[in-house]
């Protein structure tokens, strides 16, 4: 082939069909074959003739796509910070344990736990018994009718049992729990059930009772003078909502009862005793005999208990019957000033029943779609009080 070439300088080329002109190719041959040129075909699109191949419009959709992709998969890019932050956000805006666990002030009000800390400890002390919660959700379920259980968001089973700390602790309505943690009232029904049973069967399998030997070993200073104080007894009262006989289903018709229960303080605080819930009608010294509590005392021991027990007739021990148990405007100005030892000890007796009746629960009405479980919610109620504070954890070890 002569060289065509308007250069001085010679270099070897390589000659493809994009260089020659449609007109320099003869017609199309069979599918599949190359198309011969023209006898005497010259190349003439070449660079240095001012000639530039077009791009084809695939190769520019190409080239587009792949931007696109490298634009959706450039993990080098720095994240906006509003999508970095909104997980974090989530966890602040929902109502949960954890949204709770850097402020022990918090943890106190809605627990009445010391501290996270505690609180964590107690939870790890029961979390391998969990899967018993699961076992006593599937009862449930299996009870209802498939139509009446409506799909809702599920909590963990830590933030399940923090919502029924917070139904003890504040006495919270079913209505203000569901708003807080994002449920349905009927599931904040079912939570407060499962783990109050929950928590009833675990920690009331544990024996209670102080023997004591080790109540001596704790004794605090206000009993020096009392010192074979076995246990404080107190009553206390459950309001609860019944429906009227009229009309069972209408809640605004529901009239309103009381049930009585007796528990036990240990002189250092623990709760050593919890009765069944009896009748209001039922007098506090009968509640005495048939809470059981006359069974554990032996001869040695004393009981101290407030002016509003009768129990001299068929207690076998030693009974402190003190006026400042009493109700404060039943309390004589000469009983507070008898000596400072008695109104040190009246403070301490105070603050010991005080922890127990302190729990909002105690104050609430509990309502019909609870009633079933009461005397759970009472003794669980009672109970947790021995794993709030650390120092009567470290009295009892």
């Amino acid at each position: 082939m002569d060289r065509v070439c308007p250069q001085d300088k010679f270099s070897v080329s390589l000659v493809y069909d994009r260089h020659f002109n449609k007109q320099d190719f003869q017609e199309p041959g069979p599918e599949g074959e190359r198309r011969p040129l023209k006898p005497r075909a010259v190349p003439g699109l070449f660079d240095w003739t001012q000639y530039r191949v077009p791009r084809s419009v695939e190769a520019d959709g190409a080239v587009e796509d792949l931007e696109a992709f490298l634009t959706e998969h450039n993990y080098a890019l720095v994240p906006d910070p509003e999508v970095v932050l909104r997980p974090k956000q989530r966890i602040q805006q929902r109502f949960g344990l954890q949204r709770f666990a850097g402020s022990d002030e918090d943890i106190r009000f809605f627990t009445r736990f010391a501290s996270y800390e505690l609180l964590m400890g107690f939870w790890a002390s029961i979390e391998h018994l969990v899967p018993l919660v699961v076992s006593m959700k599937n009862t449930q379920r299996d009870v209802l009718t498939e139509t009446s259980v409506p799909a809702v968001p599920s909590l963990q089973p830590i933030d399940e049992m923090f919502l029924l700390l917070n139904y003890l602790a504040l006495g919270s309505k079913l209505k203000d729990l569901a708003d807080r943690f994002g449920i349905q009232q009927s599931t904040v029904s079912q939570i407060i059930t499962t783990w109050s049973n929950f928590l009833y069967t675990v920690l009331g399998s544990i024996n209670i009772w102080i023997p004591n030997k080790k109540i001596t070993e704790h004794l605090p200073a206000e009993f020096e003078d009392y010192a074979d104080t076995a246990v404080i007894l107190n009553c206390t009262e459950l309001r609860y909502q019944s429906p009227s006989s009229s009309l069972l289903e209408s809640e605004e018709l529901a009239t309103h009862c009381t049930l009585k229960g007796l528990f036990g303080v240990a002189p250092h605080g623990a709760v050593t005793f919890i009765s069944q819930l009896y009748a209001e009608s039922v007098s506090n010294d009968h509640l005495i005999q048939k809470s059981g509590i006359l069974s554990l005392l032996r001869p040695g021991m004393a009981i101290m208990v407030d002016q509003g027990f009768l129990v001299d007739d068929f207690a076998l021990c030693e009974i402190y019957m003190l006026p400042f148990l009493s109700l404060k405007s039943q309390m004589s100005a000469c009983d507070v000033r008898e000596t400072q030892a008695i109104a040190r000890l009246s403070a301490h007796v105070e603050h010991l029943i005080g922890r127990v009746k302190d729990h909002g629960f105690f104050d609430t009405e509990i309502p019909l779609q609870l009633l079933h479980n009461i005397n759970q919610l009472y003794t669980v109620a009672c109970l947790l009080t021995n794993y709030e504070s650390e120092l009567l954890g470290k009295a009892e070890a």
